[in-house]
Parts: C-alpha cells; structure tokens; sequence
C-alpha cells in the first residue's frame, strides 16, 4: 500500500458520518481504497440502504481524500450496502438480520397499513424483507396485500439428522409473507388463551422457513397484551415502532405501547403519525414524541388513497410515483432504516427480557 493510499484512508477514517455522528473508521464502513494517479476509488459499506445523506457523505470524503492528497483531480466515492444486525433469531433461530416490530396502544390508528408499507418501503431501498402479521385475533395482512394461503410445506433435515416439516413463506411483490389468516378461513374467530397463543406463536415462529432477510417486519396485535411478551421473550427484536393517530385519546394509549417497549427492554425506533390532516389534526404524535425522548420518524396524511389500495389489496401501489402519499411514507421508512442501524452499530446482542 503506497504511502497515498495510507494518507487518503486515514483522512477518510476520520470523516464523520452526518447521520451516525461518529467517524467511519470506528464504523468500520470502509471497504476499500485505491489511487492510481490521479484518480482515487474509495468504497464504503452503508448499514442502511436508505441512508438518507449519502450525497453529503460523499463530499465529505471526497473533500478528505484530495486533502489528504492535494495530487488528486478525480475522487470517486462507491457506495454499497452491508446491512447490519443482531441476534435476531433468538431462541427460534430466524435467518434474519432485523426484526422490527409495529405496534399501538389501541386499534383503528392504521397499525397493519403502516406496518406493510414500511415493509414496502424498505424493499424499495432494495432490502430483502419479510412480513409477520401476528394479529392473530385480527390477521389483515393478506387482505391488504391481495395475498391468499395456505402456505407451502418443506421438508427440512435438522443436524441430528431429524427431519422437520417447515412452512414456506408467501411470496407478494417480492416480499415474503406469512399471516395466522393462511391458515384459518376468512371468518373464523380465534379464541385463545395466553398458554395456548403462547405456543402456537412459538410454532408459528419455529416452523416457517424465511429465507435470508435483512429485515422483518411483524404487525403486532393492538394495545398492551401477550403477543408482545412472547415475541420479546423468544427474538431478539431490532426495535419497536408505534403507530399514533394526533389525537389526544390515540396519543395516551400510545404512551402505553412505548412504556411496554421499554419495559421489555426492545428500543423505541420512534413513532410515526398516520392520518394527520383536517379530521385529526397534525403534530400531535410528534409532540408526545419529543415528551418521551423517542424519535419521530414521520408523518403519513390522511388520503383516501391509502384506504382505497388497502381494501384493493394493492398497497404496493401507494409508492407509485403519482401517489400522494409516495415521499411521507418513504420518509417514514427511511427514518425506520436509520434507527435500525443506529441500534446495529451499537453493537452487542439484542434486547433481553425484564419485566418490572
């Protein structure tokens, strides 16, 4: 390695990262540097596809690189991406990088819309992603992704030789999708009790086959209740996100969700505001959020769009370059990215259980 190419990796160790507010060389993002000439390539991993300043990072090593060596007349600054996560699996042992869980303190806020289209939102920034409705009291995944069961059934060889069935992913606009509303008719109630929705959790969990994801995302069941304690106890959940309308009555419950999220131990990645506008106002999720010290991720307004493709089971055409609500959602689902690598960075394993 010439002694250019030393310079110019040190001074670009040494660049901040505008988003993760620490340098690149303790993030370890730098890939590769290389100088010929006059010309340098330097490449660095994102812990996010949806690194929202990418081209404010690229001048920032480029204006190191040519410090670093005045010679140079051309920097060029490759980005890739190296998704980063936790032990996500936890005791089910999940091929999966992140899990994100959504959740609210009460129904009707548009929990499951917001869930899906962060899920779209972040196979749009090109990640590969999974979709959990675990709303088993609830499942309206499948309605709103036009997706329709049962699943499929492998057989898997475990190490000891044993073989297991396992359940193969529905696959929807390239996403994979695995809901209870496959494996129950349409109008079928569920009535469990905290045991036995317990176990069928763990099952559900254990027995589905997802295939190399750098995030999932699951669709919580409403309010305060047991789904939220399993899923804590057997994964090692990325964070949690929680879905508020602006209204006062919406925002308290919501409080409620981000207590139980601490109280487990899961990071608060922030709460998103859906529905602001006229009918409910706008800003009050962004206020309850500065109050609780959690990040506010975005805005979603209220259009009949959302509605309309949700009952059309066609929610992947609310990112649609003529949709209305197009940039509030991906600025909703780049904020989710950016926290979930935040958390990444901080390095260590995920979230244990404690109950106060």
């Amino acid at each position: 390695m010439s002694s250019s190419v030393g310079d110019v990796r040190t001074a670009v160790a040494g660049v901040v990262d505008p988003v993760f507010d620490r340098r690149l060389g303790e993030l370890r993002l730098i890939k590769d540097v290389s100088v010929a000439g006059d010309r340098a390539t330097i490449s660095i991993d994102l812990p996010t596809p949806a690194h929202p300043e990418q081209d404010q990072l690229r001048g920032l090593i480029a204006a190191a690189a040519k410090s670093a060596d005045p010679g140079l007349q051309d920097v060029e600054v490759v980005f890739a991406t190296a998704i980063r996560g936790k032990n996500a699996g936890g005791r089910v042992g999940l091929n999966v990088k992140n899990i994100i869980s959504v959740g609210s303190g009460k129904g009707g806020v548009g929990k499951s819309t917001i869930a899906a289209c962060v899920t779209y939102g972040l196979k749009h920034f090109g990640a590969s992603v999974g979709l959990l409705d675990a709303d088993v009291y609830g499942p309206s995944i499948p309605h709103m992704l036009g997706a329709s069961g049962p699943p499929g059934v492998i057989d898997r060889q475990m190490p000891d030789g044993q073989m297991i069935q396992r359940m193969v992913p529905l696959e929807r606009d390239g996403i994979q999708l695995m809901s209870m509303g496959f494996l129950v008719k349409e109008e079928q109630a569920v009535i469990w009790r905290g045991p036995m929705l317990h176990k069928a959790l763990q099952q559900f969990l254990q027995q589905t086959e997802w295939d190399n994801l750098d995030y999932l995302v699951i669709d919580l069941p409403p309010g305060t209740g047991d789904v939220s304690l399993t899923l804590s106890q057997l994964l090692g959940l990325s964070g949690a996100v929680v879905v508020c309308t602006p209204q006062k009555v919406a925002r308290l419950d919501a409080v409620k969700a981000i207590a139980m999220f601490r109280q487990l131990n899961i990071p608060d990645l922030g709460v998103v505001e859906n529905m602001a506008g006229q009918v409910f106002g706008r800003g009050g999720a962004k206020e309850m959020a500065e109050q609780h010290g959690v990040p506010f991720l975005g805005e979603v307004p209220i259009e009949s769009s959302v509605r309309i493709k949700g009952d059309e089971g066609r929610i992947a055409d609310l990112f649609d370059e003529d949709s209305p609500v197009r940039e509030p959602l991906l600025n909703v689902c780049r904020n989710v990215a950016t926290e979930i690598a935040k958390e990444a960075l901080k390095g260590g394993g995920g979230p244990t259980l404690q109950i106060l």
